[in-house]
């Protein structure tokens, strides 16, 4: 899934040597603080030293200088230390941030204006001069962040910058309003009765307990027809529908989060492992899908049942203006295809701007993501998993990448 459009240039129709003047600037900014025209005529000092003198094409190692030297007007004294519950933020200069002078901003502009719809307290003076620099040129929304933001290397309260990037994505299902014709898995809504105790029944109980059968008896959202299917489903969190009706017709809809019987989630593929199968060979799915038609259905229940952890749902529908976006996340807006994160919230808040840099087989990543959600195995302070997109591809993409990772937090000055 590619993310969404904007009126927003492209990177490729911009000139890589920019020209910037004071009309520029005020046409943008307008009407903006008395205070902060100094902050603008250090931008300008610098664009015009970055007309002749060309960045270096070679992209960099992961943490290693973009460019030689120190930017120009990025020399005042860096601010100390910063504790943000789980992990410890160091200042740096944005010379760190590796590829930084590369990356089209306007892509990473759409989730940050999806963030603006639900700031924290610290963002939140920031907003409208986020959506007025939408329709900035990369290279001014550059120099806009150098004047109000300031670069923070995220690290473990021990001191380490390195961390772990996975991915996650939003699975596509066919699915029917009523069961059968091979429609025989169930997705439920929330049970009224999920409070009453907790944790709520197990995977295993609800399939075996006539008491956790009864109190899901009509919370059914529809049906699907491959359980592995369903289990991706449960573990990404949200999805997509392809459902036939109850009068023939077919079409899309969302089913999103809504609950869980807080159960510890337990992975399927250890559980293979553990059992002497090998290590299932990426997509999971579809590995694990094959495992399943060479093996009995006990065998499979087995396998089912290895995760206690079981999902609830809600419906949502799904314009075709929502269909360019994914499921909302943690933090409440809709996340962007290929720039929200889901972070852990003791290290990073919702709605941070957060540089990400890593390196593996699947993928190379240097580039503007937001903070936009969380989940249950994002632990840690340089821990994050990224949001693919939707359907076959992203899933692919998603289930390749476990790679290591460096972030560095983008924090108002």
């Amino acid at each position: 899934m590619n993310t969404s459009s904007s009126s927003a240039p492209s990177a490729s129709s911009k000139s890589k040597t920019m020209v910037f003047s004071w009309k520029t600037v005020e046409s943008l900014t307008q009407p903006l603080l008395s205070w902060r025209k100094a902050s603008i005529i250090v931008i300008a000092t610098w664009l015009a030293a970055c007309v002749s003198t060309p960045m270096p094409p070679a992209t960099p190692a992961v943490g290693t200088s973009p460019f030689a030297g120190v930017r120009p007007g990025d020399t005042d004294p860096l601010p100390p230390p910063r504790l943000h519950g789980k992990s410890r933020w160091v200042a740096v200069r944005w010379a760190e941030l590796p590829g930084f002078e590369e990356d089209t901003l306007f892509e990473a502009w759409n989730a940050w204006i999806k963030s603006c719809e639900r700031p924290g307290p610290v963002f939140a003076p920031l907003c409208s001069e986020v959506r007025r620099f939408s329709i900035a040129s990369p290279e001014e929304q550059r120099a806009w962040m150098f004047a109000r933001l300031q670069p923070y290397r995220v690290e473990s309260l021990q001191g380490s910058p390195e961390g772990l990037l996975t991915s996650y994505y939003e699975p596509v299902l066919n699915a029917s309003r009523q069961p059968g014709n091979g429609y025989s898995v169930p997705l439920y809504r929330v049970p009224a009765t999920l409070g009453s105790r907790r944790p709520w029944f197990s995977r295993q109980e609800i399939d075996t307990l006539p008491e956790a059968r009864a109190a899901l008896n009509g919370r059914e959202i529809a049906w699907a027809s491959d359980p592995v299917e369903v289990m991706s489903l449960h573990i990404q969190g949200s999805g997509r529908l392809s459902i036939i009706e109850r009068d023939g017709s077919q079409r899309v809809v969302r089913v999103a989060y809504a609950g869980s019987n807080e159960q510890p989630f337990r992975s399927i593929t250890q559980w293979l492992f553990n059992q002497g199968e090998g290590k299932m060979v990426a997509p999971w799915v579809d590995s694990t899908k094959a495992w399943a038609l060479k093996n009995s259905p006990q065998r499979v229940q087995q396998m089912l049942w290895s995760n206690p952890r079981y999902t609830f749902f809600q419906e949502q529908p799904l314009s075709d203006f929502e269909a360019a976006f994914g499921p909302k996340g943690a933090q409440g807006v809709p996340l962007t295809p290929g720039r929200s994160i889901a972070v852990d919230p003791g290290s990073i808040p919702y709605g941070t701007p957060v540089w990400l840099a890593s390196r593996g087989g699947a993928a190379n990543l240097q580039k503007l993501v937001l903070a936009q959600d969380t989940g249950s195995a994002i632990v840690g302070a340089v821990r994050a998993d990224y949001f693919a997109g939707t359907g076959v591809d992203a899933g692919l993409l998603a289930s390749r990448i476990s790679q290591p990772l460096r972030l560095w937090a983008l924090w108002p000055k």
